[in-house]
């Protein structure tokens, strides 16, 4: 499965993120290391049904359920719940750190909005909220709900 590896994580991050799981005093297992790879590779967020397709030949269901828990506890991973299924997608080295998350209310679709300015507002959001309030923000989740453009279309052509 180490060849699976492409350029988003390399082994120096694998080698980081095994000090981090250690830190917090976890073992950086072979399949904690699979399934890191498996959300890193990933061009959208992966429920554990998906992760499990992917590695069921190394790990049962039951594994990447108790690993995703223990990255979400350390802050390796970011669960969204989108209609009672959990999807999850890499926090730490991820290309997108700060991200408002969208959701399409026809075909379930979780799309990434993470354009420069997007971000610059929503810390400037961020930072405003904590010295109103005398708050520390360390995550926020914002789901936005509406159409893909996908959808849209769709629609647009059956309405005709």
């Amino acid at each position: 499965m180490d060849e699976v590896m492409n350029n988003d994580l390399t082994e120096d991050k694998f080698f980081l993120v095994k000090n981090f799981i250690e830190k917090n005093g976890y073992k950086f297992t072979h399949q904690r290391k699979l399934i890191l790879q498996q959300l890193c590779i990933a061009e959208r967020h992966l429920s554990v049904e998906e992760i499990y397709q992917r590695v069921k030949k190394n790990i049962g269901l039951a594994t990447i359920y108790r690993n995703l828990n223990i990255f979400k506890s350390i802050g390796i991973v970011k669960e969204i719940v989108v209609d009672g299924v959990s999807y999850y997608e890499l926090k730490i080295y991820s290309k997108k750190p700060l991200h408002i998350h969208f959701q399409c209310i026809k075909c379930n679709d979780i799309i990434d909005i993470d354009e420069r300015e997007i971000a610059l507002e929503y810390l400037k959001l961020n930072k405003s909220i904590q010295e109103k309030n005398d708050l520390d923000i360390y995550d926020a989740n914002i789901m936005l709900i509406g159409l893909c453009k996908r959808c849209r279309e769709v629609n647009k052509c059956q309405d005709r």
